[in-house]
């Protein structure tokens, strides 16, 4: 069995001044961390790569030339049997499902994110859509959200979409916080 973070669109320090605290323990935890882009800042790549265990991200519009250097567009990776890929942006809502089935024929689980929305669907065929959502940025959503989950004997299993107690975000405000 493998645990796993999944994060996207963290916007540090942008948008908030560092991760929450709810954030930090699942990473702590977890066996992988998986983020899907928009990271703003190097010092989050560094911090997250110097807790996880393991860590698997892409780079998002949001993200410079600094990370561009070190992180890919995509990346797929294994876990356990099951493919996982991860891309920061799948284009509109209307038809994501069969889009990215087509574009991803041999993926089981496609992490993403831009929309700071959560989303969690199957396509036709099988194909896992996945958008933890924004751990410092709801935008249009009642709280900012990741996710957990869990991988079996090759299968994605104990999907959670965890909410960030709101009360974060006044206990953390400061540099580059945006207000709701």
């Amino acid at each position: 069995m493998a645990s796993l973070v999944l994060l996207a669109d963290t916007h540090v320090p942008k948008r908030a001044s560092g991760l929450p605290p709810e954030v930090w323990a699942e990473v702590d935890a977890a066996d992988l961390v998986v983020h899907a882009g928009d990271w703003v800042d190097v010092a989050t790549l560094d911090a997250l790569g110097a807790r996880a265990r393991r860590l698997v991200g892409v780079v998002g519009n949001n993200d410079g030339a600094d990370l561009r250097a070190r992180l890919p567009d995509f990346a797929v990776i294994d876990v356990d049997g099951l493919r996982v890929g991860v891309i920061h942006e799948t284009g509109p809502a209307a038809g994501r499902e069969a889009r990215m089935a087509a574009d991803h024929p041999d993926l089981d689980v496609l992490v993403f994110g831009h929309s700071h929305i959560p989303w969690d669907t199957t396509a036709p065929g099988g194909l896992r859509l996945l958008n933890p959502g924004s751990p410092t940025d709801r935008r249009r959503q009642p709280v900012a959200t990741f996710m957990t989950a869990e991988v079996r004997d090759g299968a994605l299993a104990e999907v959670r979409l965890v909410a960030v107690d709101p009360s974060w975000r006044m206990r953390s405000a400061g540099a580059g916080r945006r207000p709701d």
